[in-house]
């Protein structure tokens, strides 16, 4: 599994209809999209939730190298950086994905949270902290997945969660409106640890 984010800040007097309406025309190309396991298209608008800013940030999960190369160098990214500028894309290597109770529901909500390990402290205890919290909490009412990725060259977990309808306030989480899923390889996911 990999995870694949870009972060697009959009200027606060942005018509925020201007992506929804692209999300709502677009959204479905992706519903069958090879190698990918979800991506979800999220949106932060200034003011609410707590965001600061205006923004578009779609998220993904791919189930193969192949499926995220195959879009990031087609035509999928391409219309993207026609209409926004070529975004930095962040990408993890994923270490753990969990189905919550609400897996069979559209997710309304996502949260997302960056950390950075611990210098001082064996990278391999705070990996296996973090994912045995994201099992501890598959089970939470409402949440429909739960994924943990690093990166190891900036020593960052990552941790995404999806939500049936408000995500709870964690500290750290950026909140995201979810606008559509694309599930083509979610059931191909594989749950628990990724090693």
């Amino acid at each position: 599994m990999h995870a694949m984010n870009y972060r697009i800040t959009l200027p606060a007097d942005y018509d925020m209809g201007i992506v929804r309406h692209r999300v709502a025309t677009r959204g479905h190309l992706l519903d069958a999209f090879p190698g990918l396991g979800l991506k979800a298209y999220l949106v932060r608008e200034r003011g609410k939730d707590g965001s600061p800013v205006n923004g578009y940030a779609p998220f993904y999960l791919w189930n193969t190298v192949e499926g995220m190369n195959s879009f990031l160098w087609g035509p999928g990214f391409r219309g993207l950086a026609e209409d926004f500028g070529r975004p930095a894309v962040e990408h993890w290597t994923g270490l753990a994905f969990e189905r919550g109770p609400a897996i069979g529901t559209t997710p309304r909500q996502a949260a997302r949270c960056a950390w950075r390990l611990p210098s001082g402290e064996p990278p391999g205890r705070a990996v296996d902290e973090a994912v045995a919290e994201l099992s501890d909490a598959a089970g939470r009412p409402g949440l429909h997945s739960a994924a943990l990725a690093v990166d190891p060259r900036r020593w960052e977990l990552l941790r995404f969660t999806l939500w049936q309808d408000a995500a709870p306030a964690e500290p750290g989480d950026e909140r995201y409106e979810v606008l559509h899923l694309s599930r083509p390889g979610l059931d191909s996911l594989p749950t628990g640890r990724q090693w």
